[in-house]
């Protein structure tokens, strides 16, 4: 990276960084990989530099076939995971006009017509993952669903989009925190669901970092129209319910948020920049949008204060290679629940998880924090 490069902002910096670290030949129709080309769109966007665009383009260009198909796509998985990749493909058919990214769109979308749902009417998680709904799957599927909604779709699927996210926040909030568990298993048959409520057993930083990104992403695409007015307005009020809890977890000396939100002093415990740039982008995003309320409990002043010390919290985590380009630590590899070998969410599991540098789950969030504080 050159002297002028390291003049850029932060997003800008991180993004070169990206991009000078990968080629084509190394992204996957993955959600991370989807998340960090996101990102790198983004601010190259804020930054007017076309450039950027056209990487990303290079990067889905090797999946996307001419007759919309995605190279490594599985349909039959049910995985709201392979939707993420998918919230790019507006951008691209809208930048080039190509039907082929257009194509690629409604195969996603006949995905969310054909996923399998829960008694109530939520998404499962995966195929794989019978009766479940996770934190994450918010993120993955509503903002892609609720985009779709406002540029190809109708009303009933914003109510659709708005019911998955109600629905997970009604079962996963916990009464005495405010905060939300990683997952809900409707049957209450999975080794780490609570028999009683169906809940897994920690609250993990990432989960409610994805959930919290995607009420807003999502309420980028509903419409601000009195039809729309009850449906916005139950997203804001989540959003603005969420605030305090997210604060009161919030370690004070170094402005971030540990891996397991609520348990700081316990052994093995840490600090985790993945959530961390999630909350930083939430808080920086709520204020931005005008929708923090006085239901909140707080104010512009205090909620910015804490999204800055956050993000210096986070920049403090970065290093520079020889070459100048940024690194990011401190992003916990993988978390999940169930599966083979069995996962049971406890909390030595969560602490046990591989940390790891330059992770795309880590770094696209960055990326987004970076843009909303560059914003203020």
């Amino acid at each position: 990276m050159t002297a002028d490069m390291q003049k850029e902002p932060v997003s800008v910096q991180m993004s070169l960084s990206v991009m000078h670290r990968y080629f084509p030949e190394q992204v996957l129709w993955h959600y991370e990989h989807g998340l960090v080309l996101q990102s790198i769109y983004a601010a190259g966007k804020k930054a007017g530099r076309p450039d950027f665009a056209s990487w990303v383009r290079t990067m889905y260009d090797t999946k996307i076939q001419p007759d919309g198909s995605i190279l490594s796509y599985k349909d039959k998985e049910y995985n709201l995971d392979q939707i993420n990749p998918g919230k790019h493909l507006f951008d691209l058919y809208k930048d080039t006009g190509e039907e082929k990214y257009r194509k690629a769109i409604e195969i996603l979308r006949d995905q969310l017509k054909n996923q399998p749902r829960t008694q109530s009417g939520g998404f499962w998680h995966k195929k794989i993952y019978p009766w479940q709904m996770w934190l994450d799957g918010l993120y993955m599927e509503g903002p892609f669903y609720a985009r779709y909604a406002a540029e190809f779709g109708n009303d009933t699927d914003f109510e659709d989009v708005v019911h998955q996210v109600e629905l997970v926040y009604a079962h996963t909030r916990d009464k005495n925190t405010g905060l939300l568990y990683h997952a809900w298993d409707e049957s209450c048959k999975q080794l780490w669901a609570n028999p009683d409520t169906g809940c897994s057993p920690h609250f993990w930083g990432r989960a409610m970092g994805w959930y919290c990104m995607a009420l807003l992403d999502i309420l980028d695409w509903i419409p601000d129209d009195r039809r729309h007015r009850e449906q916005r307005e139950s997203l804001a009020a989540i959003a603005n319910s969420l605030i305090k809890p997210v604060l009161s977890v919030q370690d004070q000396k170094s402005g971030l948020w540990y891996q397991v939100l609520d348990m700081p002093s316990r052994a093995q415990n840490y600090l985790e920049t993945s959530a961390s740039s999630m909350f930083v982008y939430f808080m920086y995003k709520l204020v931005r949008m005008g929708l923090l309320s006085a239901a909140s409990g707080m104010d512009k002043a205090s909620v910015l204060s804490a999204a800055a010390r956050g993000y210096a919290g986070l920049c403090s985590r970065l290093s520079t290679d020889k070459e100048g380009y940024l690194h990011l630590s401190g992003i916990c590899s993988v978390a999940g629940l169930g599966g083979n070998p069995y996962r049971d969410g406890s909390y030595e599991y969560y602490v046990k998880e591989a940390v790891v540098s330059d992770d795309f789950k880590g770094v696209g969030p960055f990326i987004f924090a970076s843009l909303e504080a560059e914003s203020i």
